[in-house]
């Protein structure tokens, strides 16, 4: 039986190791990123950690956080700074920056794809945390100027820490042509890979009149899945943002 093909939603700049790697298992792959990255520091520009700031843990909040520290070439933070990840990209991405794995702290990717998420980072922090502690997180902001969920800055506010969020990139909605917008209809029987609900909600934005009931929907978190099921794909899977476990999850939908 002929596989589905699979549609790689994530960011230009993540889509690419992704493809690659589903296609050398054997999928019939398609990238059609939904969020368009770009970095708001310029290159050179001092790091948050130089000149003698101290800080306790950086949280980088996703890949593209990692990728717009590395575009202002800036250092990963010295010890004993902690780095923070929330989930198994932005671990990987910690590590290509030259991250020590010693420093970095994160969800582990064996406990399930509902362990991606602040909830589950904060659980394991939480000790940093405290008065007189400093966190600094870099993270993305949206072409409106939406900086995303604020529940794990609230906690460690609420513990008594000095909490700075800095935004280092803008997340936008993808300039689509009219090839990539039929591309995308004629691939209503598609298995779609969604790694966060922005993505689910660009995709209704280009597509407004699109029907996704003959489609199925991989995601990465609970959050996503409800995004997907609101927007009407027909069926939803859950899986880690692993490839092993994305492989896994299509295998159980092929």
């Amino acid at each position: 039986m002929q596989r589905p093909s699979v549609v790689v939603t994530r960011p230009e700049s993540q889509a690419g190791a992704w493809v690659q790697a589903l296609r050398a298992a054997g999928w019939p792959v398609v990238a059609l990123p939904l969020i368009a990255t770009c970095p708001t520091v310029a290159p050179d520009a001092p790091a948050p950690w130089s000149g003698g700031e101290r800080w306790d843990a950086v949280m980088v909040v996703s890949p593209a956080a990692v990728q717009a520290a590395q575009h202002a070439r800036w250092p990963v933070p010295a010890p004993p700074t902690r780095l923070w990840a929330p989930g198994a990209g932005t671990t990987a991405a910690l590590r290509a920056w030259g991250a020590d794995h010693a420093r970095v702290d994160a969800p582990s990717v064996d406990a399930g794809p509902a362990t991606m998420d602040s909830e589950s980072l904060w659980s394991l922090v939480r000790p940093q945390m405290g008065p007189g502690r400093r966190l600094l997180v870099l993270r993305g902001v949206s072409a409106d100027g939406r900086e995303g969920r604020d529940w794990l800055l609230q906690q460690a506010r609420a513990s008594g820490a000095d909490v700075v969020a800095l935004p280092v990139y803008r997340r936008a909605l993808p300039a689509w042509g009219e090839a990539q917008r039929r591309h995308a209809t004629d691939l209503g029987r598609a298995v779609w890979l969604f790694s966060a609900s922005e993505a689910v909600a660009h995709l209704q934005q280009l597509l407004p009149h699109a029907v996704w009931r003959d489609a199925t929907a991989v995601v990465t978190h609970s959050r996503i899945a409800q995004a997907a099921a609101a927007a009407g794909f027909g069926r939803v899977v859950v899986a880690a943002p692993t490839v092993a476990a994305v492989l896994q999850a299509l295998e159980s939908v092929a």
